[in-house]
C-alpha cells in the first residue's frame, strides 16, 4: 500500500541586495523571480540611500541612472554590454559575485530557504544576513 503523496508549494523569489565596498549588506528587496531588476533597483538603493552604488548587468538603463541621480543624488554605474562603445573594468562586479552571492549561496544556503510567502522568505533571510554580517564583521565565529 502507497501513503498518501504530500504536496508542498513554495514561491520563486528573486533577491535585491545592496551591499558595501566591504560586502555588509545594507539593504534588500525580495520580488517575485519574475520581477526585473530595474524594476527593484530605485526601491533598494533608496532604503538606505548611498552617493555611489554599482549594479551588474540586471540593471542596465540610462533612464534608471538619471532618475536615481534627479531625484536622490545617487551615481549609479552598471558594466556594460559587450556591444556598448565604453567598456569599463568589471572587476567589481565578478568581486561582487564571488565574494557575496556565493559566501551567501554556498555556506549560508540562501537558494535553500523554503516559504509559502514573500514575508516568509524575509523572515528566514534576515537571519541568515544577520549572521553573515556578525561573521563578515569579525564579532562571531563561523
Amino acid at each position: 500500500m502507497r501513503p498518501d503523496a504530500v504536496f508542498q508549494w513554495y514561491y520563486g523569489f528573486k533577491l535585491h541586495l545592496q551591499v558595501t565596498d566591504q560586502g555588509l549588506p545594507m539593504g534588500y528587496v525580495v520580488t517575485e523571480a519574475s520581477c526585473h531588476d530595474r524594476t527593484a533597483a530605485e526601491t533598494v538603493m533608496t532604503q538606505i540611500p548611498h552617493p555611489f552604488n554599482l549594479g551588474d548587468k540586471g540593471f542596465i538603463s540610462s533612464e534608471l541612472q538619471k532618475k536615481l541621480y534627479e531625484a536622490y543624488q545617487i551615481a549609479f554605474w552598471t558594466p556594460s554590454r559587450k556591444n556598448q562603445k565604453h567598456r569599463p573594468s568589471a572587476s567589481w562586479e565578478r568581486w561582487l559575485k564571488q565574494k557575496v552571492f556565493s559566501v551567501l549561496v554556498d555556506q549560508y544556503r540562501i537558494t535553500e530557504i523554503r516559504a509559502h510567502s514573500i514575508s516568509g522568505f524575509e523572515v528566514a533571510l534576515d537571519g541568515i544576513l544577520l549572521v553573515y554580517s556578525l561573521v563578515t564583521l569579525g564579532l562571531v565565529e563561523r
